[in-house]
C-alpha cells in the first residue's frame, strides 16, 4: 500500500470542491467526541428522515431520540454529530452518505470514518499511524501522539491531546482497523462496492482526478490497492452506483447516479 500522508487525502495545489461538505481544515471533534456510531446509526434509522437540519435539532434535543440523560449532552451530541456528519440534507456529502447507509449494515462503520475523516483533521492526522500497520501490528501511541502535534501544534493543552488519543483510537475501533481495548492492534477491513463508491467520490472532491482517486488515501482507508479497488468499483457500477469507463489505463468516473433520485424509486 503506498504511504499516507495528509496530501494523500487532499493533495497539494488542487483546492477542494467548496459546499459539498468536506471540511479538512475544520476544529476537531476527536476532542470531546469518537466518530459517535452507535449514535449516527440511531439518527438514520428514524423515519421518516428529517428533511433539514432544523428537524434533526428537534429529534436529538427536544425528543431526546438518542436517550442523552441531560439536555446539555443532547445539545452537545446535536452539535458534535454536525459537525462530524453536516446532518443537512443540502449538504451532498451527508446526503449521499444518508442514502448509502440504507443499502447494507456492514457498510456503514467504514462509511462513518470517511465521512469523519472529510470533516475532523484530528481524525485525518491519525490516518497515516493507523493505516501504515500491517494486521497484527500495534498501535504506536507516540507515533498518534506526534502526528496530532504536527497537526495542532501547542493548540491543545496535554490533557486534551490525551482525550483525542482516546477517542481517535476509538473511532478507528468502531470503524474495524483497530481491535483491543487497553492495547490496540491493527485489523484489516473489509470493503463493499458501497464504501468504495463513497470514497471515490471523496476523493474526486478533495481533488484527485478520477484515475488518481483509486490510490488517494480514502481508497488506502478500505485497504484496498488498486486492482481491487477497480474490482468494487466494477460491482458499484452494476449497483447503479456509479458509472465508469476505462480506456488506456484511465478511468473516468460520473457520479450522478451516487447524488441521483432515481434509484431510490
Amino acid at each position: 500500500m503506498a504511504a499516507v500522508s495528509f496530501t494523500s487525502f487532499f493533495p497539494v495545489g488542487r483546492p477542494f470542491k467548496s459546499g459539498v461538505g468536506l471540511r479538512p481544515h475544520a476544529g476537531g471533534t476527536h476532542t470531546s467526541r469518537t466518530i459517535m456510531l452507535a449514535e449516527l446509526s440511531t439518527l438514520l434509522s428514524i423515519e421518516p428522515q428529517p428533511s433539514d437540519r432544523a428537524e434533526y435539532a428537534e429529534l436529538i434535543i427536544q425528543d431526546n431520540r438518542l436517550g442523552k440523560q441531560t439536555a446539555a449532552t443532547r445539545r452537545l451530541s446535536y452539535t458534535r454529530l454536525g459537525e462530524l456528519y453536516a446532518l443537512d440534507p443540502t449538504v451532498p456529502l451527508f446526503r449521499i452518505l444518508r442514502r448509502l447507509w440504507r443499502l447494507d449494515e456492514t457498510s456503514r462503520p467504514l462509511l462513518a470514518l470517511l465521512a469523519g475523516l472529510a470533516r475532523d483533521p484530528l481524525l485525518l492526522a491519525t490516518a497515516p499511524a493507523v493505516l501504515q500497520l500491517r494486521p497484527g501490528e500495534d498501535l504506536q501511541r507516540g507515533a498518534v501522539r506526534s502526528a496530532l502535534l504536527n497537526t495542532s501544534g501547542d493548540r491543545l493543552s496535554a490533557a486534551v491531546l490525551d482525550k483525542v488519543l482516546r477517542n481517535t483510537a476509538s473511532s478507528w475501533t468502531q470503524s474495524g482497523h483497530l481491535i483491543g481495548r487497553t492495547f490496540k492492534r491493527r485489523q484489516q477491513v473489509i470493503a463493499t462496492p458501497i464504501t468504495v463508491a463513497f470514497a471515490l467520490w471523496i476523493a474526486c472532491q478533495a481533488g484527485f482526478s478520477d484515475t488518481e482517486a483509486f490510490q488517494s488515501g480514502w481508497v488506502n482507508t478500505l485497504d484496498l490497492e488498486q486492482p481491487h479497488a477497480l474490482r468494487l468499483a466494477g460491482e458499484a457500477r452494476r449497483l447503479r452506483l456509479l458509472d465508469m469507463d476505462i480506456a488506456e489505463q484511465v478511468v473516468t468516473l460520473d457520479f450522478a447516479r451516487l447524488d441521483g433520485t432515481f434509484w431510490e424509486r
